[in-house]
């Protein structure tokens, strides 16, 4: 087999992992069966572990970053200067606490979202690769990446409307706030908008798999051509400051290319204005605030995400490798 052919052979196997396959020509049943016979749950527990070690020491950052991407210059929500002047703001008004708020639903979105992403994506690239020998092409990554995030949102939608809405609630007094808890917050948007609001924003989030996508992808080239530069297999293992490089400018590049949609989620999930959909919000935030509008909160989230995504995929690809290895 060529590796053209290997590699359109692929895509189409990754584009038909739920659909009827022409390329092997087996039954949706079969195909469901075979890409959930390549499924580890060392990806699973390596992911987890990532997402949730990077959101607690992260957390404040993510809280900044939602903050100032609601910020359209309404008088019901509080006005930041700046980074610095956002944190000093919360932790005066409501201490570490403040900075910690909607930190429960980030922890199990996080562990849940990466433990997923990485369970379903390693499934679904040894599912496209099976019975090859040529490596998988970009496209191929990103594919795979994309239907992994597309996965994995489905199942974890509702935790970040959650996180969403506690991070939004401004009033220091808790007998203020509309929630009380992660739970609390499920069953009330549950009960006040049904299974429709518990899923705001899974169209553009949708959209964002895109981000996702591209970040594996470029993170997979990149470990891949330093190693053909060092003349090592392709999936030989790096050391800690080589895998910090790879995710930081993985990350940095998706963020760069993906960013507006996730301005977009942010205000679709906001509880203090109400959008018709996501075309509604593009175009108020464009005539209020202008292109700029797209881009707010960008920096902290870039600071926040930039070393997130470091420690989470260096903790997992170290717990990944310790549980493979003791699997062998």
């Amino acid at each position: 087999m060529s590796s053209s052919s290997g590699q359109e052979q692929g895509a189409a196997a990754a584009l038909a992992v739920t659909a009827e396959s022409p390329v092997r020509g087996v039954s949706v049943t079969g195909n469901i069966r075979r890409l959930f016979s390549h499924v580890r749950v060392e990806n699973l527990a390596a992911g987890l572990s990532g997402g949730v070690v990077s959101t607690m020491v992260l957390h404040p950052l993510d809280l900044v970053k939602v903050r100032f991407a609601v910020s359209d210059g309404l008088e019901l929500r509080p006005k930041y200067r700046g980074i610095w002047h956002c944190m000093k703001s919360i932790w005066q008004q409501e201490g570490l606490r403040g900075l910690y708020q909607g930190v429960t639903p980030n922890v199990w979105g996080a562990g849940a979202s990466w433990g997923l992403y990485f369970f379903f994506y390693n499934a679904i690239k040894a599912y496209v690769k099976e019975g090859r020998q040529t490596e998988l092409s970009p496209t191929e990554h990103l594919v795979s990446a994309a239907q992994a995030g597309a996965m994995t949102l489905c199942l974890t939608n509702p935790i970040w409307v959650t996180k969403t809405r506690l991070i939004l609630q401004y009033n220091s007094d808790p007998s203020q706030k509309l929630y009380r808890g992660m739970l609390d917050a499920l069953v009330k948007i549950y009960r006040q908008e049904g299974v429709a609001g518990l899923y705001r924003g899974f169209v553009p989030g949708l959209f964002g798999t895109s981000h996702g996508a591209l970040q594996f992808m470029a993170y997979e080239e990149l470990k891949r051509d330093y190693n053909k530069y060092r003349n090592l297999h392709s999936d030989a293992k790096l050391n800690p400051l080589e895998y910090i490089t790879m995710a930081a400018l993985s990350k940095i590049f998706a963020v760069a290319t993906t960013y507006p949609y996730q301005v977009i989620r942010a205000r679709l999930q906001d509880q203090h204005t109400s959008y018709t959909g996501a075309a509604d919000v593009i175009r108020r935030t464009w005539r209020n605030e202008g292109p700029l509008g797209f881009y707010k909160g960008m920096v902290p989230n870039l600071i926040r995400v930039t070393p997130a995504c470091c420690i989470t995929f260096l903790t997992y690809e170290k717990v990944s490798g310790f549980l493979l290895d003791q699997h062998k």
